[in-house]
């Protein structure tokens, strides 16, 4: 008896977590499993924390970004009034990463969210009619990835010429075709779902399909894997700064910065990669934050 009594209070408390994780919804599961996974927050906290750091650069910053003296060249750190050392016209440091966070942030997420809602849209279209439109979409998408990206970033933006928007809008053309293809593949997928076919059958558009019950089901996979692109994006980013194909001189960039100071390296080696290190942990952080993103949103998980 007392063995049939365990395993029917077994059972009804498998079945009464069920039915609480059926009533708290979707976004609280997966706030839920976030709060779980101390490595997804901890990389949450620390690009908080970088991001209300250059949004107040204005106020954290201890110097101007533009100013400098011959005479403070290339100070190390821990300088009084320079914490980070001085750069090779003598301008502070953590003032300009501050600074240079700025731009390296906008062109790291700008272009992502425009291929976000490009390749979103040709994608899920794509996906969704099949046919000729599947065909002529993804065949486009496919003379894009002849190229590798780095070579295609480079050529885009060499082609347009320098300047913040011209590597912005490079780097929008080099991603789009990712997100088509993730995109459609996860269309492809929810369009021969039972609900999809029910409410095809129902006499439903295709657009309200969509709408109703396309979207709501694909725009997650799409955006976990967008924001796994803004680390490659920043990367990329600092690299067309690095080769004078993105910010000018004297903007502050993180990518520019490492160009500007790496003749410094043999003088002031600590201080000519703080840059770098700026966008090592940056990208590394949006690279596990994506994957915390992965898995809570995984309803299997």
């Amino acid at each position: 008896m007392s063995t049939t009594a365990t395993a029917a209070a077994a059972e009804l408390a498998v079945q009464a977590r069920q039915a609480a994780a059926k009533s708290e919804g979707y976004w609280a599961g997966v706030w839920k499993r976030l709060r779980r996974d101390p490595m997804t927050i901890a990389c949450g906290t620390i690009l908080l924390l970088m991001l209300l750091a250059i949004v107040l650069a204005p106020l954290l910053a201890p110097h101007d970004p533009y100013q400098g003296s011959m005479i403070r060249r290339l100070k190390p750190i821990g300088t009084p009034n320079y914490p980070l050392g001085t750069d090779e016209l003598g301008r502070d440091i953590l003032t300009r990463l501050l600074f240079g966070g700025r731009l390296s942030w906008f062109m790291g997420i700008v272009p992502v969210v425009l291929a976000f809602l490009v390749g979103s849209t040709l994608g899920i279209t794509a996906g969704f009619m099949g046919g000729r439109v599947n065909m002529a979409i993804m065949r486009i998408t496919d003379i894009f990835y002849a190229f590798p990206s780095v070579l295609l970033a480079v050529a885009i933006s060499g082609a347009l010429g320098a300047g913040i928007f011209n590597a912005i809008l490079a780097l929008t053309l080099v991603f789009i075709p990712q997100i088509i293809r993730v995109a459609e593949s996860v269309t492809q997928g929810v369009r021969s779902l039972d609900f999809v076919d029910a409410a095809r059958a129902s006499g439903a558009s295709g657009f309200t399909i969509v709408r109703v019950h396309v979207l709501g089901n694909v725009l997650g996979p799409i955006f976990v894997y967008a924001t796994s692109l803004i680390s490659v994006c920043m990367i990329l980013a600092s690299g067309l700064s690095f080769l004078g194909l993105g910010t000018k001189p004297p903007e502050p960039e993180w990518g520019l910065m490492l160009n500007t100071l790496r003749t410094a390296i043999y003088v002031q080696p600590w201080v000519a990669v703080l840059p770098g290190v700026c966008i090592f942990v940056t990208s590394i952080g949006f690279n596990l934050l994506a994957d915390g993103l992965r898995q809570a949103m995984d309803i299997k998980g």
